[in-house]
């Protein structure tokens, strides 16, 4: 029961933004009482941090997987690419602003995630790029790690990308390939145009499945 009332509080979250989702609205969405969800969340703030810690266990486990099945660095950034579009397609851009003004021991470890376990990925997937001289060995990688950290999270800004008329999947997909192309060598510009073209081809085929 208790995980059914964090997937539910989770989706509702996801789709309506957080703060307008009351434990009256997941109760009733459940079938049960309030009553029976305060036996297993003390309150509101408890139940969104538990979402969360969720979220950001999710994302990390992607993370290393991702980087367990990469061929190599620039591979490694289009896995994230797909982990991003399934998380944002479902996702009310509004959630980290509403985490952030109403529930800021819940923000707090998601800022932990960012600057501690998302830089060391960003650094790793870097390094590696240098390495195999994918990415260009004279870039400055501590800026540019910080820059494409807070590039992540331009999406869920409402006065730059208005969610009336930005998709955020499409944002996200054209900062990151932006990114990519702005510290790749030669051999790495012909690596991301190739993986571009292979996930063109996936996507249109998975159109075709799905119109059929």
């Amino acid at each position: 029961m208790k995980d059914r009332i964090k997937q539910k509080a989770h989706d509702l979250f996801m789709q309506y933004g957080v703060r307008s989702v009351t434990m009256d609205e997941i109760a009733l969405q459940m079938g049960a009482s309030k009553k029976t969800i305060y036996q297993y969340y003390a309150d509101k703030d408890e139940l969104v941090d538990a979402v969360m810690v969720d979220i950001i266990n999710h994302n990390q486990e992607c993370c290393v997987q991702d980087k367990q099945s990469a061929k190599d660095a620039i591979h490694e950034v289009f896995m994230a690419m797909d982990m991003m579009q399934e998380m944002f397609q479902n996702m009310n851009p509004t959630i980290l602003f509403e985490l952030e003004k109403y529930y800021p021991k819940s923000f707090e470890k998601f800022k932990q995630h960012k600057y501690t376990f998302l830089f060391k990925v960003l650094k790793e997937n870097l390094e590696w790029g240098i390495t195999d001289e994918l990415y260009r060995n004279d870039i400055n990688i501590d800026v540019l790690i910080k820059a494409r950290l807070e590039t992540i999270m331009l999406p869920f800004n409402q006065q730059v990308f208005p969610k009336t008329k930005y998709n955020m999947v499409t944002v996200q997909t054209t900062l990151t390939i932006h990114f990519l192309f702005s510290l790749a060598t030669i051999k790495g510009h012909k690596l991301i145009t190739k993986y571009q073209q292979d996930r063109i081809k996936k996507t249109n085929t998975n159109e075709k499945i799905l119109a059929h």
